[in-house]
């Protein structure tokens, strides 16, 4: 018999050779059976080397209260154990061994690890903003908007190349700007601005003063729209110039003429053989037409006023006719170039020097300019593409005899003969002259219903591109500015002006 002292030495070995033998025939057997080997790697090989550390080497002196004495489990056992076995804090405080795989098996099983974003990357946009241009701004080449297309589909392509943009291909704008942008992200003020109409006017301004100098003040009553109709007057000294600019653009005839947004000439004026207009008057109605009324032609009042009152002439000019006549033809010639429609006004039947005149301005008209700034020849712009405006001739304070068909004809045939080498626009679409009566008598047919038949004709005229660009009412505004400082600077009127001294 075995005594107790050597049963109480055998006990310990036999259970810590146990200990040690057991986990490897197990782990034999479930890699004969095909499965693999759980605590080969990971959390368990790390734990069963705890445990052996713990009881010690197989063989030495065992501690039966420590884990040795903790029963075996199977691999599901363990697996469904394996939070509550091995605490979060005793694994901290030991110094792990992590063994890893090759990259190869890594790759394969391990599953693959989320993006970090970078601290710094803004937050992405929740959904993209396209703002357009309004319709005036963005009436360019169309070539120009199918590059525009273009852009997204140019940088979707990029990206799935793996390119990274490194520009945004649309910029955000002030949103309240945007003509386009929809109703929910303008702003309701600005909305409100764009809706409502343009200021209207009361009365004339000056777009050239008496002293033939640009005034800037019209362009406050201006748009950003290109439907516009430009319409100026010439006409000899007290022939009615204003009081039938008024009539067309905003008075009735039965009104007083003091409210005329045209000032008329004052009995006082009549009566001393002066002039009412100086430079040249700036008007625009609601249904944005320009009228532009002129200082009088050729007109002698203008010429006692620089001889009486002493006024000092400019250096190119020396003698006050001179004068007077090249600030006429400086008028007719910006007006022929700047306007739709040119009405010509006579008070009778019919003055030659006036047609010999408007012959002269267009001769010294200045070219109309080219879309390419290469001169095609010293005189500019050949005569296919060089803008002529349309000519009314308008016979004031009319006669009865006047309104006779037979005199009515003759009157179209010494027109027609006159201006027959002329570039100017004066026949209408039937092939008469654009010739126009208003009565100086009451009777039929009346005056109110002549100044409405003529007011329908000149609003029905053809608006052909004044430049080789569309132009909207501010950029009228400013391609008037240049071919007015043109006109003063031209070398024909220099040119004629010393030829006429």
């Amino acid at each position: 018999m075995v005594s107790r002292r050597h049963a109480g030495e055998v006990v310990p070995r036999a259970l810590g050779f146990l200990s040690g033998i057991l986990p490897r025939c197990r782990a034999a057997a479930m890699s004969d059976s095909g499965h693999s080997q759980p605590g080969l790697y990971g959390p368990d090989r790390r734990r069963r080397w705890n445990r052996d550390k713990e009881l010690g080497p197989p063989g030495g002196p065992q501690s039966l209260s420590g884990p040795g004495r903790e029963r075996d489990y199977g691999p599901w056992d363990r697996e469904r154990r394996e939070p509550a076995e091995e605490p979060v804090g005793s694994v901290m405080q030991k110094t792990p061994i992590i063994l890893a795989k090759p990259p190869a098996e890594r790759s394969k099983l391990a599953p693959a690890p989320a993006p970090v974003p970078p601290a710094t990357a803004p937050p992405p946009m929740e959904k993209p903003i396209v703002l357009m241009k309004s319709r005036e701004e963005g009436k360019g080449p169309v070539g120009a908007s199918e590059g525009a297309a273009q852009l997204p589909t140019a940088a979707a392509k990029g990206e799935k190349e793996g390119q990274r943009p490194t520009q945004p291909v649309y910029q955000i704008q002030n949103r309240g700007m945007g003509s386009t942008a929809s109703s929910s992200a303008m702003d309701p003020v600005v909305g409100q601005a764009k809706l409502l109409a343009p200021e209207k006017m009361k009365h004339s301004i000056k777009l050239v003063d008496d002293q033939m100098n640009w005034c800037d003040s019209a362009i406050e009553y201006l748009l950003d729209q290109t439907d516009v109709l430009v319409v100026g007057v010439l006409g000899l000294q007290g022939t009615g110039k204003s009081m039938l600019m008024s009539l067309l653009s905003a008075n009735q005839p039965e009104e007083d003429q003091r409210a005329y947004v045209f000032r008329t000439q004052s009995q006082e004026i009549k009566e001393r053989g002066g002039n009412q207009t100086s430079g040249i008057d700036f008007f625009i109605t609601q249904e944005r037409i320009i009228f532009l009324d002129t200082q009088p032609i050729l007109s002698p009042s203008i010429l006692d006023h620089l001889i009486n009152n002493d006024r000092k002439l400019p250096p190119e000019y020396n003698l006050p006719h001179t004068y007077v006549e090249m600030q006429s033809l400086q008028i007719a010639a910006f007006l022929f170039t700047v306007c739709h429609v040119v009405i010509v006004v006579q008070d009778w039947f019919t003055d030659l020097s006036l047609y010999r005149f408007l012959q002269t301005a267009e001769m010294v008209k200045p070219s109309t300019p080219s879309p390419s700034h290469e001169s095609t020849g010293s005189s500019g712009a050949d005569e296919g593409t060089e803008y002529y405006p349309h000519v009314v001739f308008l016979q004031n304070k009319a006669k009865r005899e006047n309104f006779c068909p037979r005199n009515l004809k003759q009157m179209h045939v010494v027109i027609d003969k006159i201006m027959m080498h002329s570039h100017l626009k004066y026949k209408a679409p039937g092939g008469g002259p654009l010739f126009s009566l208003l009565p100086g008598y009451k009777g039929h047919p009346s005056f109110q219903s002549l100044v409405a038949r003529l007011r329908s004709q000149i609003m029905s005229m053809a608006r052909p591109q004044l430049s080789h660009t569309i132009l909207t009412e501010k950029n009228w505004f400013h391609y008037a500015a240049r071919i007015w400082d043109g006109v003063k600077k031209s070398s024909a009127l220099s040119e004629y002006s010393r030829l006429l001294a």
